[in-house]
């Protein structure tokens, strides 16, 4: 018996994992040495990370997993992934010639692109690990609201070179991990990064990490045949020499002959004579499987390590490896895309059992092998989710707003909007931020909905009548308070958002951070949005429009990502109408199929809400909103422009201030409020057929006929607005922020940046004058 395993049972897994090293081997041998590449560009693929970590993925799909666990897989080992599936059924033999082709099977996991199941995407170093964690407070949260999302492990492969991310140790810090008991990290401890062997012994440093961090550590660092061994007499000099042996000179081990082994694995000293008088009782082979015998790819090793997870508490299990164990190239510090030859390949072949002629060999019926397959299949079969769809939502809560305001107020009132005339859409809306809840306005929802916390906790300023923002924990909470770690809140913001995949229960995440710090999260947040995440994220404060608090606060370059972002729209209005109408439309996008992301960029610099004129007549308001939704709409419409002022958010007041002047100089100015540059350039790229879309806007807002010289305004990079002098080929000046900001009063910042009614009014008669 080893891992509570009987030895049969061990020696089926053990072919299955044979056969699953040679089929994710062959899946990347297929894409560079069989399969025609006309263009002779390098194809790829990781044959030695995939290789170590066959037994660890083995292991847990043919004899630990449940239907309810869900598994990210570390990039390099997705033709693993890949194998597993076919040998379970879950993936058609004619995909097994397709790694990294057009439509195949994807370079790294995929959810969204993959023809077999993936349940995390991988491959940006770091945010695929912690996903999980963020899938884990997901399902928490679906399951106590709604039901249904049962239970289950969540599990993170991951090589030992990705705890080198920050992203990582943001994530394990973070105040709500250490109570996720069914969060299992599995690290692939190879040692190698893709150039070298790691010098240093990381081990005790890392795994003292996790330990501070509430974690239980599990080492498995050797096999049951170094086990024995060290029982011998000279056994525990040996295992002291292998734990204080340097990875270089380790790894060179794994490239001696028997001969030289005996030569080497004593070392110097006193010990020495004691280890070559055992290693001189072991054969050849005894003697090369044994400097390989690590836990890692130990089956026996690994059950045991996995039947002793505490479900109480995170879980990280060390698995000692050998990167490329198997292969001709196992060990060499060089191997990370090294390919084996045609002739490594049929050694393989050989010594595996296989026929290279023949690659995708299954098993045939009747044998253990096949009925393990079957079993596991079985055991992993997933039910069905039915779909619930997304709640409806107004288009219009109705109000217009008067007075002085800003678009980040506009935030909070609109949630507690919903709260009454939306109280289904209300209750799929769950906020997260980063431990700046009161100061984006969201304290007015989050004493409302109150703090989400998987067990309730007292409040112990309840009664402190000075206290305004109260901390009402509980499970039925619908905001989620992070730390200060923007990485963790989109990852968090994606996995929210993907539910509606997952359980069929979709929510409506909305994820505030403040603008200048969107950079930060953009990675994460776009990586989930690529698996499938639909969430919307606010920025908030933003611009130099922050003036006093300074440059290190003043976002620039925000409005031209939300552009250049996939699956997601981006917005800056101006006025709380705009805000309102844009986020009830953002909302009514997440949760679906064909649903996506957005971004909003908020400000809060009081504005004078008349300057809106939202139109009195109803139609004529649907007409506006429609716009506003859509990307942009007429603020102000000369009879005969002579130029055209398009602004996008805080700084309209400076665009109908500087069209006043231009008209008491004779220059009449239209005045086009920009919401979304980035549904108007889709515009663009619609009316020439570059993209699927409409162009009305182009025709309402934009006309032919109105074609004027153009200026253009916003607090932000002013190349995110340049492309509207294409719409119909019109002499431009942009007008925006390019250097960092500074402190000082809104007027001075905002002449330093010319971006002030002055260079507005200059740049508008130098284009017309």
């Amino acid at each position: 018996m080893a891992g509570g395993v009987a030895e049969d049972e061990l020696a089926v897994l053990g072919a299955v994992e044979r056969r699953v090293l040679w089929l994710s081997t062959a899946i990347i041998d297929h894409a560079n040495r069989v399969r025609p590449n006309p263009s002779g560009l390098k194809v790829g693929g990781h044959q030695a990370s995939s290789a170590s970590m066959t037994s660890i993925m083995t292991a847990l799909w043919f004899h630990e997993l449940t239907a309810h666990d869900r598994l990210s897989v570390k990039p390099h080992a997705s033709p693993v992934l890949h194998a597993i599936n076919y040998l379970l059924g879950e993936l058609d033999a004619k995909y097994l010639t397709t790694l990294r082709s057009f439509g195949g099977l994807q370079s790294y996991p995929s959810r969204s692109k993959d023809p077999d199941p993936v349940d995390y995407s991988t491959g940006s170093v770091g945010i695929g690990a912690t996903a999980p964690i963020w899938g884990a407070i997901a399902r928490r949260y679906v399951e106590g609201r709604f039901g249904g999302a049962g239970r289950g492990r969540q599990y993170s492969l991951l090589g030992d070179a990705e705890l080198d991310e920050g992203a990582i140790w943001e994530a394990i810090q973070d105040p709500m991990v250490p109570d996720l008991g069914e969060i299992v990290w599995i690290v692939d401890f190879n040692r190698q990064s893709l150039d070298r062997v790691v010098p240093g012994i990381a081990a005790g440093r890392l795994q003292g990490m996790f330990d501070a961090a509430g974690w239980q550590v599990i080492t498995v660092k050797y096999g049951q045949l170094l086990e024995e061994l060290f029982t011998r007499p000279g056994g525990e000099m040996l295992r002291k020499r292998l734990d204080t042996m340097g990875n270089p000179e380790y790894q060179r081990l794994l490239r001696c002959t028997p001969e030289q082994l005996r030569e080497r694995l004593p070392g110097a000293g006193s010990t020495a004579a004691p280890i070559a008088q055992l290693v001189a009782e072991l054969d050849d082979d005894t003697l090369r499987a044994a400097v390989r015998n690590l836990g890692g790819h130990d089956l026996g090793a690994l059950l045991e390590a996995y039947r002793s997870i505490d479900d109480t508490r995170p879980t990280v299990i060390f698995g000692y490896t050998v990167k490329g164990y198997g292969l001709s190239s196992e060990g060499h510090p060089q191997n990370h895309s090294s390919l084996l030859t045609e002739a490594q390949m049929r050694e393989l072949a050989g010594r595996l059992g296989t026929d290279l002629d023949d690659p995708w060999q299954g098993f045939a019926d009747g044998t253990p092998e096949a009925a393990l397959c079957r079993t596991a299949a079985d055991r992993l079969r997933r039910p069905q989710f039915p779909r619930t769809a997304p709640p409806a939502l107004p288009t219009d809560i109705g109000r217009t707003p008067s007075g002085t305001g800003n678009t980040q107020q506009a935030l909070g009132r609109l949630l507690l909007d919903l709260t009454r005339q939306a109280p289904q859409a209300a209750d799929r809306i769950v906020t997260v931020s980063p431990d700046v809840s009161s100061s984006t306005n969201l304290g007015g929802w989050l004493n409302k909905a109150g703090v989400w916390s998987h067990t309730e906790r007292p409040d112990w300023f309840a009664d402190d009548a000075e206290t305004i923002l109260h901390w009402r924990e509980k499970p039925t909470g619908q905001h989620l308070e992070l730390g200060i770690a923007e990485t963790n809140l989109v990852g968090l913001l994606g996995e929210l958002g993907a539910t509606w995949s997952r359980w069929g229960q979709p929510l409506l995440p909305i994820g505030v951070v403040y603008d200048p710090f969107v950079n930060r999260a953009l990675e994460p947040w776009s990586f989930g949005m690529y698996a499938g995440g639909q969430s919307i994220l606010v920025g908030t404060p933003s611009g130099v429009t922050l003036a006093p608090e300074g440059g290190a606060h003043q976002s620039i370059t925000t409005p031209s990502l939300g552009i250049e972002q996939p699956d997601c729209v981006s917005y800056e209005p101006a006025f709380a109408i705009d805000t309102e109408w844009c986020l009830l439309a953002a909302l009514a996008n997440l949760g679906k199929p064909d649903g996506s992301s957005a971004y909003l960029r908020l400000s809060t610099r009081p504005v004078d809400q008349t300057l809106a004129a939202v139109p009195s007549d109803p139609a004529a308001r649907e007409r506006r909103r429609r716009q506003a939704v859509a990307g942009a709409y007429v603020l102000r419409r000369a009879e005969r422009p002579a130029v055209t002022l398009a602004v996008m958010g805080a700084l309209v007041p400076e665009a109908l201030a500087a069209a006043d002047r231009l008209a008491a100089l004779g220059f009449a100015a239209d005045v086009i409020c920009v919401t979304s540059p980035d549904l108007v350039f889709r515009a663009v790229q619609s009316r020439r057929g570059l993209q699927d879309g409409t162009g009305w806007l182009l025709d309402q807002v934009f006309p032919a006929e109105r074609a004027v010289p153009m200026v253009t305004l916003l607090d932000g990079h002013p190349h995110t607005l340049a492309f509207l002098a294409t719409i119909n080929n019109v002499p431009v000046t942009t007008l925006g922020v390019s250097r960092f900001g500074q402190s000082g009063a809104i007027e001075d910042v905002y002449r330093y940046h010319s971006i002030d009614t002055d260079s507005v009014v200059r740049a508008a008669l130098d284009l017309v004058d």
